[in-house]
């Protein structure tokens, strides 16, 4: 099989894939969540004329000019409105989110006041008519569409779904990705290893990049290098309702290779095996059912370098999110050697210069080396057959934070 171009490999992987159906969930579980469909208001806010500050409500006419006198006759605290009618020369006590009484149009703070004693009170300062007054409707009026189907719910959304009378929204559905490592050698962290084993660590850096993307993950563990127990892992993916399974090394070539005859056992249809690029060659993806299988390399530089690429944007359209790879420009802070027929994501240091971005490579770039990763903050894009490059030369980056 031809090793497929990195550009035609993600445009087949995300063929067909849409924002997965929509769930009702509690608001409080809600935070990040992205809108299956609108949130409309069930109800008007402010509902009634309101006051904006302490004070007392008044006729504008009787303050337009200061000083002035007027007869306090109640009182308005917020939840419980003033029950009578403003008259000529006349206030009412207000507070802050009491509703307007009958009668008036102002409100007059109470800075601007004074007691005069006897149930009388004297403006200071003249206030014109509605004056620190929400006007009913202000923010919104029964029906308004208040958040888009789309819109990633963060707080400022979840406190108006709340206030236009939402115990519930309805958000898309989070995917689940099953992860399923392999290899005799690989044991977990905390593991006290043999002689010719090692850590298994891929599974945590693929399971934070699904979760970047709101997706959730679950871990099924290691599988040995025997057809029984990966066929067993996939099935118990099939059953937890995975809406992707990523495997984590054994897609290469090699006689222990064996997740791609697995999954096709399985009843897997193979989309593409092989892509043009480095770190990262050995890649697959197919369909079980509607299920999406990746089968990520086993190395681990590779493995999380191809979930940024083709992992996270898969995740992102069916949790309904938009996701683009942040590239920039930059120019070269060291030279480079011309590439081959694959398109190569080199580790590099990324800083600032006189306003420019410049990224400095790594001068080893083993796919095993996660320390190397950890410190990059970017990876320079060399597409295929380019040509040396000297220091200074421009480049394409892709941001990793």
């Amino acid at each position: 099989m031809a090793l497929v171009p990195v550009a035609e490999a993600l445009e087949r992987l995300l063929e067909g894939a849409a924002p997965l159906a929509g769930e009702s969930v509690p608001l409080l579980e809600a935070v990040d969540r992205v809108l299956a469909e609108p949130v409309v208001a069930l109800r008007t806010q402010p509902p009634f004329n309101a006051s904006a500050m302490d004070g007392y409500a008044a006729h504008a006419t009787d303050v337009a000019s200061a000083p002035s006198r007027l007869s306090v006759i109640g009182m308005a605290p917020a939840g419980r409105g003033f029950d009578g009618t403003v008259g000529k020369a006349q206030a009412v006590r207000i507070f802050t989110g009491a509703p307007l009484p009958d009668g008036a149009d102002t409100i007059v703070i109470q800075e601007n006041v004074r007691d005069l004693g006897g149930g009388d009170i004297e403006v200071t300062e003249p206030t014109t008519e509605w004056r620190n007054i929400r006007r009913i409707g202000l923010d919104f009026s029964k029906g308004d569409v208040l958040l888009e189907k789309g819109r990633v719910l963060d707080p400022a959304a979840l406190s108006l779904a709340a206030s236009a009378n939402h115990p519930r929204v309805n958000v898309v559905k989070r995917p689940l990705v099953a992860i399923i490592a392999t290899g005799d050698e690989l044991l977990p962290p905390g593991s006290e290893l043999g002689p010719d084993q090692i850590i298994s660590s891929n599974a945590y850096g693929v399971a934070a990049a699904a979760q970047s993307v709101g997706a959730r993950a679950l871990d099924l563990g290691i599988a040995a290098d025997r057809k029984e127990a990966i066929a067993a892992l996939v099935q118990k993916a099939v059953a937890a309702g995975a809406d992707v399974i990523v495997t984590l090394g054994g897609a290469s070539v090699g006689d222990h290779d064996l997740i791609h005859d697995v999954l096709i056992g399985e009843g897997m249809t193979l989309g593409f095996w092989k892509i043009a690029m480095r770190p990262g060659k050995p890649l697959m993806f197919g369909r079980l059912g509607d299920i999406r299988c990746i089968g990520l390399p086993g190395n681990p530089v590779a493995s999380l370098v191809c979930s940024q690429l083709f992992l996270k944007p898969l995740l992102a359209r069916l949790g309904g999110r938009n996701h683009h790879q942040d590239i920039r420009p930059a120019r070269l802070g060291a030279a480079m050697p011309a590439n081959d027929l694959r398109q190569d994501y080199v580790r590099a240091v990324v800083s600032e210069d006189d306003g420019a971005l410049v990224a400095t490579p790594f001068g080893i770039q083993d796919s095993s080396m996660l320390r190397m990763l950890a410190d990059a903050n970017g990876l320079i894009v060399r597409a295929p057959f380019a040509p040396a490059a000297a220091a200074g030369e421009a480049c394409s980056m892709l941001m990793l934070r």
